[in-house]
């Protein structure tokens, strides 16, 4: 006996054992070739068209196959598409599934809810689908062959085995004799796609109910229709120092369209126009007490002054009355009714508070906004007889009476009734504009426009007359130097010799070579 027998008796299991001896995970060339090759069907699968069954049947090997799929299959070829051997329709048996409440497959006796790992069997004589359980212990234990639903009696060579986990061969998709053949056309193929694209493929096992909610849904649904607008170009005038966002929101949200480039945003008109408003406005009321002149605060109250001056051009104030007048307190119209109630702006809704600091109600003959509340102005105003500091802050003050202090004066003095209504009417007659701020803005506007349009015809006219006078150069020989005339080449190359000091040519002088005075002879003359 050697020395250290026992040496490698570990009272653990060393990585190796476990590796190789004791289970676990086998990482050898076998095993994963194996793993790579078996592909599981699952158990509520047709294993002819691999996709959920609606009516099963089986045979006597216990594979599972949809009732439409396996007999058209049978009628063409007559064998069993996953063993290959001899079947006919006649064989086939149909199978009788039981469900929990979740609609999953369940034993009928033992309630156990079908997984990949259960037992299960079914009944021949009566297609009922149990587990290997319940049959054990209430069928073949006690000696009792009767259907455990039905009572029907059976032979234990009717017990057929659809699910066993330590023989799952038949699940193997793999080996499928018609995967491996590819039996199927095209035609089929092409069918069991357009089935996948149906949603409705994917629900055929829902409860009565959620059938119905769909149902009515189907019949009942109205897709909303998508308002597809223009999308606006800015040009010179309108377009903003900052971009639309669109690019930015497509990137980060999967509800905005992808849109790969960035447009400047587009301002609005009234923005565009108000920016080149520089003085104020001047109207002339008519009434039949008098004349009003008034001065309107059109650059720093461009919304509300507009709105007046084009209800004053398009006739909207004529032959209005001024259906309130309060001594001491101020005169209101605007209303075409003439009830307190009407009234609308030129945009057809209500416009903003335009407020600004500057301006008060500190004096006799302010311009106002009527409103109802904040952000309500609409055609209706009201001149002030006198300061009234508490309306600083609500009202827009968008003028102030210059001239025709005397009519406001006598209109002050009309009588009026117990709602503030004159017994002799007050009327607005007509209205003269003197300088219209927001005519010279748009006046402005286009010229800009058109200047920017002139530049830019200009510019590409010169472009397009430069590419026609352009012309190809011509050619005098191939290959390099092809564009260069040999003729104008040879009398630049004289001329630059004779005025070039630097100019090296072929006339260069030579160099001089120096004669020595000795001659060889011999000594004949000593």
């Amino acid at each position: 006996m050697g020395k250290k027998q026992h040496q490698k008796d570990k009272l653990y299991l060393t990585t190796k054992e476990w590796k190789e001896s004791f289970g676990g995970h086998k990482d050898d060339t076998a095993t994963r070739i194996q793993k790579a090759v078996f592909k599981r069907l699952p158990l509520d699968h047709c294993a002819l068209s691999l996709n959920p069954f609606e009516h099963p049947v089986c045979g006597d090997d216990g594979i599972i196959f949809d009732l439409t799929q396996i007999t058209a299959y049978l009628k063409k070829h007559g064998v069993s598409p996953c063993t290959g051997k001899k079947m006919k329709a006649s064989e086939l048996i149909p199978l009788k599934f039981a469900k929990d409440k979740e609609g999953k497959f369940c034993c009928p006796v033992t309630f156990r809810t079908f997984t990949q790992t259960s037992h299960i069997v079914a009944i021949k004589t009566t297609g009922n689908v149990f587990s290997k359980e319940a049959i054990d212990e209430l069928n073949l234990k006690r000696n009792h062959l009767r259907d455990l639903l039905t009572d029907v009696p059976f032979q234990r060579k009717d017990i057929i085995t659809i699910q066993d986990p330590n023989h799952l061969e038949k699940f193997n998709m793999e080996q499928f004799n018609h995967v491996k053949l590819d039996l199927k056309t095209s035609a089929q193929i092409k069918a069991e796609k357009l089935q996948r694209e149906n949603p409705k493929f994917f629900i055929r096992f829902i409860n009565n109910e959620a059938k119905e909610a769909l149902a009515q849904l189907e019949r009942e649904y109205i897709p909303a229709k998508k308002e597809e607008k223009p999308e606006l170009i800015g040009d010179v005038v309108n377009s903003a120092h900052y971009s639309q966002g669109r690019m930015a929101a497509g990137f980060t949200s999967t509800a905005c369209d992808v849109v790969t480039k960035n447009r400047a945003a587009v301002l609005d008109e009234d923005v565009v126009r108000y920016a080149r408003v520089k003085r104020n406005g001047y109207v002339r009321i008519i009434t039949n007490h008098g004349v009003l002149n008034l001065e309107l605060y059109a650059k720093q109250v461009p919304k509300a002054c507009e709105n007046f001056i084009t209800h004053c051009k398009n006739g909207f104030f004529d032959n209005t009355k001024f259906h309130r007048i309060i001594k001491h307190f101020m005169m209101q119209g605007g209303d075409p009714t003439g009830t307190g109630k009407g009234g609308e702006s030129i945009w057809g809704k209500a416009f903003k508070d335009e407020i600004v600091g500057t301006y008060k109600h500190d004096k006799r003959g302010v311009l106002s906004m009527a409103n109802s509340g904040s952000d309500t102005n609409k055609s209706q105003f009201f001149i002030t007889f006198r300061p009234v500091k508490r309306l600083d802050g609500k009202h827009t003050i968008f003028g102030h009476v210059v001239g025709g202090m005397e009519t406001l004066a006598e209109i002050e003095q009309v009588e009026t009734d117990g709602n503030d209504r004159p017994k002799d009417p007050v009327l607005f007659l007509a209205a003269q504009i003197f300088v219209d701020p927001f005519e010279e803005a748009q006046a402005q506007v286009d010229k800009e426009r058109k200047e920017a349009r002139d530049k830019e015809m200009k510019i590409s006219g010169a472009s397009s007359s430069s590419d026609s006078v352009l012309q190809k150069p011509k050619e005098y020989s191939s290959g390099v130097g092809k564009y260069i005339n040999p003729e104008t080449f040879g009398k630049n190359s004289a001329k630059r010799g004779m005025e070039d000091p630097l100019y090296i040519g072929n006339d260069a002088p030579k160099k001089k070579v120096l004669k020595s005075q000795f001659k060889m002879n011999d000594f004949s003359a000593w």
